[in-house]
């Protein structure tokens, strides 16, 4: 049985899924089967610690999911190639969830099992982060952003709570009849943290995004390989 490290190098692309300022993501195949790896050797010299920084950060995020359902794992990090493993679904916009009641009831459960393993995801108002399964049931992935802390500390409770109100706008919008009251008044409470970003970090943000590195949609994936 070839090491994790042999398996890296041996390692086939079956398909290019996207590629963006940040790195090559393929889905590859290998002895062990499908897997997923973000590849950072396209990118440009002056985004590679970014680039490398943010690479890192996933790759500590997913050991936080060891184990986890409907999440990504961690197979291989060598500081210029993430592996993880594949989770056989599509994206929520390709494949809507409309009035599937059951698979808000369980994105929620997920969201939960993740922070209470002191784990925010930080990006969950892309639809492209939220995985509609093969049998309907919903994953996370990308967790690039992601926060690791003490699941009862303010800030991660602070944090946890954005990423509940970003599922419930999904649901707002495939599902918005089984929204219960106590959802509606969490949608409508704006806390500190999202009037900041509005004000402050999102402006730069879409003009990082938008005209230095020119993606082409609102969703991050960047052009197409």
């Amino acid at each position: 049985m070839p090491s994790r490290a042999e398996a890296m190098q041996e390692a086939i692309e079956v398909q290019a899924l996207k590629a963006d300022s940040f790195g090559r993501i393929s889905l590859m195949r290998d002895a062990r089967g499908l897997f997923v790896r973000r590849d950072l050797g396209h990118v440009p010299l002056w985004l590679r610690l970014p680039a490398w920084w943010l690479a890192r950060r996933e790759a500590r995020a997913l050991h936080r999911v060891d184990g986890l359902e409907a999440t990504p794992q961690l197979l291989g990090w060598d500081g210029r190639r993430l592996d993880r493993s594949y989770l056989d679904g599509a994206a929520m916009y390709q494949r809507p969830p409309r009035g599937d009641v059951a698979y808000f009831r369980r994105a929620r459960r997920l969201l939960q099992q993740l922070h209470r393993r002191g784990l925010a995801h930080n990006d969950l108002a892309k639809e492209a982060n939220w995985l509609v399964l093969v049998d309907g049931s919903p994953a996370i992935i990308d967790f690039q952003l992601a926060t690791r802390g003490h699941p009862r500390s303010r800030w991660m409770r602070l944090l946890a709570r954005e990423d509940l109100r970003h599922l419930l706008k999904h649901k707002r919008t495939y599902c918005p009849a089984a929204l219960t009251c106590v959802e509606r008044r969490v949608l409508k409470r704006h806390s500190w943290l999202r009037e900041a970003w509005f004000a402050t970090g999102k402006p730069v943000y879409r003009f990082v995004t938008r005209r230095l590195l020119q993606w082409e949609d609102n969703e991050g994936q960047g052009p197409k390989p």
